[in-house]
């Protein structure tokens, strides 16, 4: 059968970068689940776009659909009527499924059993007369981030739609959305080519549009870029940074990209690099240049979606705009080198943190009283405790400074800045600058344990004062992120920052005496918080959920302890099965006899020599495993525990438990309770997987 290309652009108004790249994402499995469910055959189908237009070609597309014949087999007939010879509910159920009455089911003998089959009869139809109804599902069944209205029509989209091209072949598809019919004009580029152009067939969409100066695709625009920039590169020996969030947002920001190089007045490297990136990447979407010692030079890279035939003129238009935005930069970081950091701590009290948890200034004191704590815990000696206590009152002044609330992205940055204008020492500014981090999966930690004992603080005052009022996260809202701070929190500790977590919650949680709420209930809240995001970090890595849950159900909260047990259960049971094999069999045999009501107190003068040598076994056990565990050594200790297999081997060989003699056999259960209570100090290795 002789088959055609369907073609479908729907012309916007430009759809927001990120918008536009996640609609392509969801069109390639949209188009083909819609064909199918409209039982259209149909090849490969390919999906464009630009910032003006969506582009849907699916291909090898029949003309007509095929006309079927099916059978499908029901109940037995005894089933399917009643005595009477009325069709039961189940022959009408399962007429009603294949779309057939109930009138028109047919008995058939299969294996000498009389069953109902339904007879269905599907005719060709034309497939142009199908595609409407597609198009509709195509367009209404993008989900966008936020839709619109436009005009007098109640239809949305995540922009105004302009026009729609809809071929099937040479014809023209019947189709209407939002008041506009589908036709054959196309538009090209705003500028250098903006039609109509009209389209013969759906073959020759693609090449009109691309003859109309756009390029059609995410990977063809980002490797025309990319070009750009390496050429660029090589004529002038200078390195340039393409975050991949702006490249994104560059590649669906034009429809015909050119990179051209653009030049700021050297003055203005006298400004921290971080505000001068800043306001090229985040404001402008300017890519900076960097020199071969990586030092930001006063060139940058523009990608244009105008003529370029007129680049001069776009590099001089995007020069003043980069011109005004860094001379307010420079000017902001002079006003505010005019004070030293310390004046402006107290202007946080006009910034409110969170409604019922108060100001920034309240806040700081919250993180002040809370690394106080931190230090003695960490055991920090008087000068780097000084250094923590400074950098946490300094942490959050940068936040009311012209330069942050112009440019937010460089908070904590320009407080190191500031900092060492005001004469801090450089552990303190180090430690300003790092307390945000981690701010995200697999960023760095904070430097020094002065640094990380300040992050800590301002993540956990925040999780402990979400949980306080109530406000921590759900499935669908984490606004604080919470979560992200608790993952910050527990990669410090695992990194082997040494305090203890559920002390300072403790700590933490007495700062919030203004608010009223259940402390010991928020505690619980708190910790079971922690314990659920350590289990996730530690799935994610490929820990197995029968070690993490064999360590947990010892009671063990720190995440620390926690992630390093389980890394040393998961280290015996893949690098040393042998030992595994002893721990497990060791644990097993006891704990599957043991009695906990007759408690650990035993008799030794009722000991036959095998009991005698595993109450000796389990005493040294236990003090290697008390040394082990005092050291974080868990390999170490459950070496300790796997010793004990040749004692308990002998002692099951040679010694009747379940003796006739009631005080022999409560003495050797209580034997087995010592026995088991050794193994509880690491795991509960009868939640292990055999």
């Amino acid at each position: 059968m002789e088959t055609r290309t369907l073609a479908f652009e729907i012309g916007t108004e430009e759809i927001p970068a990120f918008d536009l790249s996640a609609a392509v994402k969801q069109l390639q499995t949209l188009v083909p689940r819609l064909l199918d469910d409209a039982a259209i055959p149909h090849g490969d189908v390919e999906i464009y776009c630009s910032p003006r237009r969506l582009i849907v070609l699916a291909h090898d597309l029949p003309e007509a659909t095929e006309a079927k014949s099916e059978v499908f087999k029901g109940p037995s007939a005894k089933i399917a009527f009643d005595e009477n010879g009325e069709p039961t509910k189940a022959a009408l159920g399962f007429a009603r499924g294949k779309g057939v009455d109930a009138k028109d089911l047919v008995v058939e003998t299969v294996d000498g059993v009389d069953y109902v089959f339904a007879k269905t009869q599907t005719p060709s139809v034309p497939v142009k007369d199908l595609l409407s109804a597609v198009l509709d599902s195509i367009v209404r069944g993008i989900n966008w981030p936020k839709s619109q209205r436009w005009g007098s029509e109640s239809e949305y989209f995540s922009r105004p739609i302009r026009w729609f091209v809809a071929l099937f072949g040479e014809e023209l598809v019947d189709f209407m959305f939002a008041g506009l019919t589908a036709d054959r004009l196309t538009y090209g580029h705003r500028f250098l080519a903006p039609g109509p152009f009209e389209v013969s067939s759906a073959d020759d969409l693609l090449q009109t549009v691309r003859d109309a100066y756009v390029v059609p695709s995410e990977a063809e625009r980002e490797a025309v870029i990319r070009q750009g920039v390496a050429d660029i590169e090589e004529k002038t020996g200078l390195t340039a940074t393409l975050p991949h969030k702006t490249l994104v947002e560059v590649i669906n920001l034009t429809e015909y990209p050119t990179v051209v190089m653009g030049t700021f007045d050297e003055e203005f490297l006298e400004v921290p690099e971080e505000i001068i990136v800043d306001a090229m990447l985040m404001h402008q979407r300017y890519f900076p240049l960097y020199n071969n010692q990586g030092k930001l030079t006063n060139k940058f890279l523009v990608v244009s979606n105008g003529d370029p035939a007129y680049s001069e003129t776009i590099i001089d238009g995007n020069e003043r705009v980069v011109r005004a935005r860094l001379f307010d930069a420079k000017f902001f970081y002079d006003e505010d080198l005019k004070q030293p950091l310390e004046a402006y701590v107290d202007r946080l009290s006009d910034v409110v943190f969170q409604e019922k948890l108060g100001t920034m200034l309240d806040k700081t004191r919250r993180i002040e009283a809370l690394v106080g704590h931190l230090v003695e815990d960490a055991n920090l000696d008087a000068e780097n405790a000084a250094d923590a206590l400074r950098a946490a009152r300094l942490c959050k002044a940068d936040l009311v400074t012209s330069a942050v609330i112009e440019f937010t992205s460089v908070q904590g940055v320009m407080g190191s800045y500031y900092a060492l204008a005001s004469g801090e020492n450089a552990q303190v500014a180090q430690a300003i600058e790092q307390h945000y981090q981690p701010r995200f999966a697999g960023d760095n930690l904070p430097e020094t344990t002065v640094g990380q004992l300040v992050a800590l603080a301002d993540k956990l005052d925040t999780v402990c004062g979400l949980f306080a009022i109530d406000q921590g996260p759900t499935g669908s809202s984490d606004p604080f992120s919470v979560r992200r701070s608790a993952i910050g929190i527990i990669n410090m500790l695992m990194a082997g920052l040494p305090i203890s977590l559920d002390a300072a919650i403790a700590c933490a949680l007495k700062s919030f005496d203004f608010v009223d709420f259940d402390s010991e209930a928020v505690l619980a809240a708190v910790k079971d918080f922690f314990i659920t995001r350590t289990k996730v970090i530690l799935k994610d890595n490929g820990a197995s959920p029968d070690a993490i849950d064999a360590v947990l159900a010892c009671g063990v909260s720190e995440p620390a302890i926690i992630a390093s047990r389980v890394q040393a259960l998961e280290t015996i049971r893949n690098q040393m099965p042998e030992t595994m094999d002893n721990l497990a069999t060791a644990f097993a045999r006891a704990n599957n006899l043991r009695d906990e009501a007759v408690g650990v107190a035993v008799n030794a003068d009722l000991f036959i020599h095998a009991e005698s040598a595993l109450d000796h076994a389990i005493e040294a056990a236990n003090q290697h495993v008390e040394e082990a565990l005092s050291q974080g050594n868990y390999e170490a200790a459950l070496q300790a525990l796997a010793d004990l297999r040749d004692p308990i081997d002998t002692f099951f060989e040679e010694v009747m438990i379940m003796d006739e003699d009631e005080a022999k056999r409560t003495n050797r259960l209580a034997l087995l309770n010592r026995f088991v209570a050794v193994f509880a100090h690491i795991a509960d290795f009868s939640a292990l997987s055999k």
